[in-house]
């Protein structure tokens, strides 16, 4: 039998909770209490440490500018040999000549300011990419250039130096290049003063007349200027 008083003395299992409940929240509090010390312990410690010196921060700041820099410098770099290299397998292919006529072929165009395009399309009708065509009029190589013509670019040069690949080639972009910009940049009169002599041009335009004889056309077919965008020329 349960004596009256055992009912009062049993704590029950709501009291058992509430004392599991209060010994949680003195743990969290101290916890809080121990993290609020630390964090400020942390705080005074930043306090205490001396401030960067500018100078430090701005050369570190300028190093990491020339570093972009560079890097992006280096990223235009791989893009410009990553299109030269796409577009001497693409001409080499599309004109069945070897890659190393294709490579000289692009590099010496766009030294000389010429669009590597129009150069084959020229080393095409002009030779057939040949290194030893000459025609009846002893026009020579690869550009088909006659001495005198090479000889004002180039005093003293010889025929035999003009069956050279780079030279003559150098001197034929370059010829075409004065060409364009003497007839303001109109490819179809370049081409006809390259293939009858400016001089011939001019005069058959100073009468009125039309110098047209069918070379600009054929040099031209298929050919896509550069866009804007395009890079590696100018």
């Amino acid at each position: 039998m349960t004596r009256p008083t055992d009912k009062y003395n049993d704590p029950g299992p709501r009291t058992f909770r509430n004392l599991l409940i209060r010994g949680g929240l003195l743990l969290v509090t101290a916890a809080t209490v121990g993290t609020l010390a630390g964090w400020t312990k942390r705080v005074r410690a930043t306090e205490e440490v001396a401030a960067p010196d500018v100078a430090v921060v701005s050369r570190r700041m300028g190093s990491l500018g020339e570093q972009l820099a560079s890097a992006r410098g280096e990223m235009d770099l791989m893009r410009v040999q990553l299109d030269r290299a796409n577009a001497i397998l693409d001409n080499s292919a599309k004109y069945q000549i070897p890659s190393d006529l294709a490579a000289a072929i692009y590099d010496i165009a766009l030294s000389e300011g010429i669009d590597p395009a129009l150069g084959f399309q020229l080393v095409k009708i002009e030779s057939s990419f040949k290194a030893d065509a000459r025609s009846p009029a002893d026009a020579i190589g690869y550009t088909q250039l006659q001495v005198a013509t090479a000889r004002f670019y180039q005093r003293g040069v010889t025929e035999k130096a003009l069956y050279d690949r780079d030279l003559n080639l150098r001197v034929g972009f370059r010829f075409l290049k004065d060409l364009l910009v003497k007839f303001d940049q109109d490819k179809h009169l370049a081409l006809l003063a390259y293939n009858r002599g400016p001089a011939k041009v001019a005069e058959i335009l100073a009468r009125g007349g039309d110098p047209t004889n069918g070379y600009s056309a054929a040099v031209l077919e298929g050919y896509r200027a550069p866009s804007a965008e395009a890079p590696g020329w100018h």
